[in-house]
Formats: structure tokens, C-alpha cells, sequence
């Protein structure tokens, strides 16, 4: 059986997450690989739980070896997927799951196209009715809706869809996914 990494994507309230957790609840043979990031580590943090912290100077080497298959800045820090470490891992034998939003997703597969990667999103009704749990007011459902609607016309980097209007079932269904493609 061959090891691959999976990606799954989607917008804001997809609960990619929650997929993402019944799979690692469902599997031995999958695992995250921790994010690298060049921000300084907050009191309580420790190197390579959460985060692997690199200064500018070494997250620089990292960028320049080609070591980063997906990087972005925000709030004034650096983060990334380390191709080192994802592919320590599938030789060690173990499938990799990360869960990244769309853009991060989007280079990545760009910089690994054998990377599987799947656009998780539920029915547009159910996506509405999340947003209106958690918006503070009409223009922010608006907005959160437009942004969906923009990342899923950008979706087309991913190899496979997957429903999440039931999260346990989207677990399932990723699984079996992973069994399809690792046969």
C-alpha cells in the first residue's frame, strides 16, 4: 500500500476540522504533521507541539531549499507545511491529513501534485445556517457567503468533493476515500 498525503479544504464553516478528527479517530494509518512557523513561541509553547519555530534567518533557508510546500503571512507571522517533515512521515508509513484553508491549499498542490486533495463543503442551506449561528450582524452573513461562494470558484485544484453536511458522515466518507486511493 502506498502512503500519500491528503488535503482538505474549504471555506469558513465546512467543518473541516471536525472531518478531519473523526478520520484521525477512525485511522491509525493517518496523521497531521505540525506546521512550521518563524513567530516567536508564546509562554507554554514548546518547540514541535503545535508549532515548529524557526527564526527569520532559518525560516529563509527553509524558503530558499524549496522545503516549504505552502507558506502564508498572517497577523505579521510567518506558517507553513514543511515537505521535510510530510515526507518523513509517509516514509515512516503513515498517511499524512492536513487541513489547510483554500489558498494554502491551492499552493500546495501546486507544489505537490501528487497530493490528493479534497474541497469539503456542505450544502450551500447548511452553510447558511452555521453562518447565522455565529454572525454578530446581517452584513457579516453577507460577506462570509460571498467569500464561500469566491473559494469554491477557485476550488478546482482539488481531486475530490466531499458533502459535510453531516461531519461524522464526511469522515466516512473521506475515509473511505483513503482506503480507494492507498490501494
Amino acid at each position: 500500500m502506498s502512503k500519500k498525503l491528503f488535503v482538505i479544504s474549504g471555506p469558513s464553516g465546512a467543518g473541516i476540522r471536525d472531518v478531519a478528527a473523526a478520520v484521525f479517530a477512525a485511522r491509525s494509518d493517518v496523521g497531521a504533521v505540525v506546521p512550521v512557523t518563524a513567530r516567536k513561541m508564546k509562554a507554554g509553547e514548546k518547540d514541535g507541539v503545535g508549532f515548529f519555530f524557526y527564526d527569520l534567518e532559518g525560516w529563509n533557508a527553509l524558503k530558499e531549499q524549496g522545503d516549504l510546500l505552502e507558506c502564508t503571512e498572517f497577523a505579521g507571522n510567518d506558517y507553513g507545511t514543511s515537505r521535510r517533515l510530510v515526507n518523513e512521515r509517509l516514509a515512516a508509513g503513515t498517511n499524512v491529513l492536513l487541513t489547510l484553508e483554500p489558498d494554502r491549499a491551492a499552493q500546495l498542490k501546486k507544489n505537490m501534485p501528487e497530493a490528493v486533495c479534497v474541497w469539503v463543503e456542505p450544502s450551500l442551506a447548511v452553510l447558511e445556517e452555521r453562518y447565522r449561528a455565529s454572525a454578530r450582524h446581517p452584513i457579516e452573513l453577507d460577506v462570509r457567503l460571498r467569500e464561500a461562494e469566491r473559494q469554491r470558484g477557485r476550488s478546482d485544484f482539488c481531486d475530490a468533493r466531499v458533502n459535510s453536511d453531516d461531519k461524522e458522515a464526511a469522515g466516512r466518507e473521506l475515509c473511505a476515500l483513503i482506503d480507494r486511493e492507498t490501494a
